[in-house]
Formats: structure tokens, C-alpha cells, sequence
């Protein structure tokens, strides 16, 4: 396993990032041990959660527990690293719907300190260390939300901060907040990014390169479309898993193209998606939600993937950059445009 520092903390993370958005579901509760453990014993040491995670209607599918009889994803994480939580880093979020309360949600200083207190508990750990705004709050000023952070900082509840699905323009517009106030910054982003959905190269990159942080991509394999095409076959797969959408045609027709070449270089479809990912700048570590401890094991092979500078070129032609960031959502399309090319296989 390689690892990245993680913007400016100095801190050093696993290219790869276990995410656990379906613990709960797929893993089930009593399997997901074997999968935190399967990552441990692969150095992967970077676990990415949230408190709305596992627990939610959302993730309902077919053959798993309903919603109120599944655990949150930040409880089955904390039990599965009882004494191991020194050995990884732990990254989770709010601002997602948590009850029936209308304050059950969003960036005010009431609801972080609630639940960052919520996400101790049920981590069984007494700090966060890297703890995101999960997405933008347009009631709340920004100024209020860091500073909520910096003082949980300085009290050693949490340790960093990040933001998540923010555009490029609140990023640099935290920054400054932080700067004029002398509070702890951002050290990183994370955010949907992959070699289907690269609207974050418009301008979050960029910004990012310039100003230090770490990009955190989620969805890195496109809900397994990148990663082996019998995900067509299953009965949910993709945005499916979270109550969106299917793939379209054009997205299925750009992983054809990324499976044929991958076996053109002796590769798996989902070790080149991952390493173009992974080569691109700014991109500290990829989250991949593997499922299993098989797949988890196929994915973590991509950190030790480097592809010819040819080779990224020939992946990159294959889909065009969208015009501008688009947030998940709804406030920009749906899907970004994807457009399909034969590139050459030299």
C-alpha cells in the first residue's frame, strides 16, 4: 500500500480509503469485522463514515434489514475497531437529516457539537480525525460552522476539518475565513470524481492545487460501472444504491472502452479506472466502498498500479470535461455530459 499526506496536516493516509456508507447492508453488521479487518491487514488506514450513514431508508434494498432494524454505519465501524483505533484515520460528517426535529440538520454550531458528541459515542473513540462539513448549509453563515470547528479542534474532539460536495468558491471563500480569523483551515475536499464525472477538474482542483488541500474522491469507480462490468448484472448497482438513478448508455459505452483497453495492458478495468484516479493532481486517496473482503483486496491493487503517461492520455480522451461544478444535489444537471471517442490503443 502507498500513502499521501493529507494537505497540510503532515498526517500520512492510504491511497486507498474504505468507505461505509452501506455497512449495514452490504456488509451486514456481522460481516463488516471482516472487512475493516481485511483493510487494516492491507495498510489501507484511512476509513471514511458520516452520521447519516447505514440507517437510512436510502439504502434500503432488497434482502437486507429494513432502515429501523439496521444500525448507524459510525456504530458498526466503532465496534469493528475496538483495539485498533489507533491505527487508522478516521473521517466522518454531518449536516444530513438525523430526526425529526427540524434543527436535526444542517451546519449551526448546536448541530455539529450535537453531532460530533453522537459520532464519539458511537466511533467508541474520543476523537475525529478528520471531520467534514458533509455538504453546503445556505442557512448558516460559514463563519459560524468553522468556527463551531475550531473551537471542537482546540478542545481535541477533532483533529482536522474538510469540506464535502462544496464548489470551488466556498472552499477559497473557508480559506479566507480562516485566514482573517486565525482559525484552523480546511485540509481537504472531498467530493464525487472519477473518469466518467470529472466536474471537479473545472475549477475544485485547481483551487485546491493552489491552496494546499487534498482531494478526497468518493464514487471512484462510478457505483462499480469502472470497475467490472457485470455490475450490470446485478439487481442495484450504481446511484441505485442510494435511490438515484441507472447508468446511461453513454457511461456504459465509456466502461466498455476502459475494459477493452484494460486488457490490452493485462490489467482489471477497475486497477486502471483507479490509478488514472489516483495519477490525477491534488487526489490524496480514493474511497472505494468494496463490499467484501475480495473486493476491497482487488481495489487496494490499484495503489500499486503506475500507468505510462500514454496510457493516461488515452483514459482521459475517453469522456469530456463538463462545464462547470454541479452539486449532487440538484443545484447544477442531474449527470454531467459524457461523450464516447475510440482513442488508439498505443
Amino acid at each position: 500500500m502507498e500513502y499521501s499526506v493529507l494537505g497540510s496536516t503532515g498526517v500520512k493516509v492510504s491511497r486507498i480509503c474504505l468507505g461505509t456508507a452501506t455497512f449495514g447492508v452490504a456488509p451486514t453488521a456481522q460481516d463488516a469485522d471482516q472487512v475493516v479487518g481485511a483493510a487494516i491487514n492491507l495498510g489501507i488506514n484511512f476509513v471514511d463514515t458520516a452520521d447519516v450513514y447505514g440507517n437510512m431508508p436510502v439504502f434500503d434494498r432488497p434482502g437486507a434489514p429494513v432502515a429501523a432494524d439496521r444500525e448507524p454505519s459510525e456504530q458498526i465501524l466503532g465496534r469493528a475497531l475496538r483495539g485498533r483505533r489507533d491505527e487508522v484515520v478516521i473521517a466522518t460528517k454531518s449536516n444530513g437529516i438525523v430526526g425529526h426535529d427540524i434543527n436535526d440538520r444542517g451546519l449551526s454550531r448546536r448541530h455539529i457539537i450535537r453531532q460530533v458528541e453522537a459520532s464519539l459515542r458511537r466511533l467508541e473513540t474520543d476523537y475525529i480525525d478528520l471531520y467534514y462539513a458533509h455538504d453546503p448549509d445556505p442557512d448558516t453563515p460559514l463563519e459560524q460552522t468553522l468556527a463551531a470547528y475550531d473551537d471542537l479542534i482546540r478542545q481535541g474532539k477533532i483533529r482536522y476539518v474538510g469540506l464535502s460536495n462544496h464548489p470551488a468558491w466556498q472552499v477559497t471563500q473557508a480559506l479566507w475565513i480562516a485566514d482573517d480569523r486565525r482559525q484552523q483551515a480546511p485540509v481537504a475536499a472531498q467530493v464525487k470524481y472519477n473518469l466518467i464525472d470529472r466536474a471537479a477538474q473545472r475549477e475544485l482542483v485547481p483551487a485546491c492545487q493552489r491552496f494546499g488541500l487534498s482531494i478526497v474522491p468518493y464514487a471512484p469507480l462510478h457505483g462499480g460501472l469502472l470497475a467490472d462490468l457485470r455490475v450490470l448484472d446485478r439487481d442495484v448497482s450504481g446511484d441505485q444504491r442510494f435511490a438515484g438513478a441507472g447508468f446511461s448508455d453513454a457511461e456504459i459505452a465509456v466502461a466498455r472502452q476502459v475494459e477493452r483497453l484494460s486488457r490490452t495492458w493485462g490489467l482489471a478495468p477497475y486497477q486502471v479506472s483507479l490509478a488514472w484516479l489516483l495519477s490525477r493532481p491534488a487526489v490524496a486517496s480514493a474511497i472505494v466502498g468494496a463490499e467484501t473482503p475480495d473486493e476491497l483486496h482487488a481495489n487496494a491493487t490499484a495503489a500499486d498500479v503506475k500507468l505510462e503517461q500514454s496510457q493516461l492520455d488515452t483514459l482521459t480522451a475517453l469522456a469530456s470535461e463538463p462545464a462547470a461544478f454541479h452539486h449532487r444535489a440538484g443545484t447544477g444537471p442531474e449527470r454531467p455530459p459524457v461523450t464516447t471517442a475510440m482513442p488508439s490503443t498505443d
